[in-house]
């Protein structure tokens, strides 16, 4: 018998982590680190970005950011290792270091989402 490859599965989050991350982050990062501390905005209370966060689906939109991202890291740090560096020999440690960091960094994420 043939044993299915994880390949798929891991282009998909690859890819679906590029594109999340390329829409959201850059939006937020201009929000919070340039249009509110210059003043061009008018910065949201403590108050009411905390009653954003409570929001389940708030929340459930954060992680999926975090974690997809990472996946998209992973993935692409793991062929710069493969093609860039020529590292292919190596490819079970580089495996389990990139997914499985990315697999911790998600826990971390859910884990501070949910503390909150």
């Amino acid at each position: 018998m043939n044993r299915r490859s994880p390949e798929p599965f891991l282009w998909m989050l690859f890819s679906s982590g590029g594109m999340v991350a390329a829409l959201m982050i850059p939006v937020l990062l201009f929000l919070f680190g340039i249009a509110f501390p210059l003043d061009w905005l008018t910065p949201p209370t403590h108050a009411h970005l905390f009653a954003v966060l409570r929001n389940p689906l708030t929340r459930l939109v954060l992680f999926g950011v975090c974690a997809l991202a990472l996946f998209h890291w992973a993935h692409r740090f793991r062929y710069t290792l493969y093609d860039g560096l020529q590292l292919k020999r190596y490819a079970v440690p580089i495996v389990i270091l990139c997914y499985g960091g990315a697999i911790v960094g998600s826990v971390i994420a859910a884990g501070l989402l949910v503390s909150v």
